[in-house]
């Protein structure tokens, strides 16, 4: 019986032609230390620390837990693959998919460590965004930027989604609104998306939401620590794509801007 239960403790270590990783309880038996205190010699033995000791178990059984997690994303990646398709299929432009699986794919991990929390209420943020701001820290609107007569018709705007992919978050739609709550956005309205797309600045998107962006504001965003240093920023005029607009769509930005700032809209 005896006999039995030992081998059935090592089925998980069994692989053919595998190297068997040591034993988690000899590898703990061997982190003894021996100590010589003081002018008379004598032996004092004292297992490592409880916290060494846990994390040597689970180095040993780490590469089981991996193998059986991506067993379960294995189960699941079908549900991934078409969101992401589908993601892919929505949006004015073109994404990598394959960051946004991954993402999500972390962001599952990142959540289920919850399971395992000591009582205390943690927030995990969702893929690629940064956590709202919080409720007793209203969004400042307000300065220079937010002042309506800075608008007109020698002005540059830039598509959202343009902006998103240059600053190098273009795998997260929509990115750069969550972490930037305080960047003044435009929502093109039906005449608006008809204007632009008939001049090419996007693609005919139908119900879908469109937003403008001033391009001072997203060039100003560029020069910030958030992204000088970043690898994937892009702000080219190729990528930025800036256009004007006419006074009408001006005047209608204006009522926008000053609807944000008072807190109205």
């Amino acid at each position: 019986m005896g006999a039995h239960r030992s081998e059935g403790r090592r089925d998980w270590l069994q692989q053919d032609d595998v190297e068997q990783p040591p034993n988690p309880w000899n590898v703990m038996i061997k982190h003894r230390q021996v100590h010589r205190r003081g002018r008379r010699s004598q032996m004092t033995m004292s297992y490592t620390d409880p916290v060494i000791s846990m994390d040597l178990l689970r180095t040993v059984l780490q590469p089981s837990f991996n193998e059986d997690i991506l067993g379960v994303f294995r189960k699941y990646m079908k549900f991934f693959e078409k969101a992401a398709s589908n993601v892919k299929e929505n949006v004015e432009e073109d994404v990598q998919t394959d960051q946004l699986i991954r993402e999500a794919c972390r962001n599952c991990l990142e959540n289920a460590k919850q399971l395992f929390s000591d009582g205390e209420k943690t927030t995990v943020a969702r893929p690629g965004f940064e956590p709202k701001p919080k409720t007793s820290e209203p969004v400042k609107r307000e300065g220079p930027k937010w002042d309506p007569s800075r608008l007109n018709e020698t002005s540059t705007f830039v598509l959202g989604s343009r902006a998103n992919k240059a600053l190098g978050m273009g795998g997260t739609r929509g990115r750069i609104y969550i972490k930037h709550a305080d960047l003044f956005k435009y929502a093109a309205d039906a005449q608006d998306k008809h204007w632009l797309a008939e001049r090419q600045h996007m693609r005919a998107t139908g119900g879908k939401m469109a937003y403008l962006l001033i391009e001072e504001d997203v060039q100003d965003l560029s020069l910030s620590d958030d992204y000088k240093d970043c690898p994937d920023l892009k702000m080219t005029p190729v990528e930025l794509k800036p256009f004007t607009v006419p006074l009408w769509m001006i005047e209608k930005m204006q009522k926008a801007m000053e609807a944000q700032s008072s807190g109205k809209e």
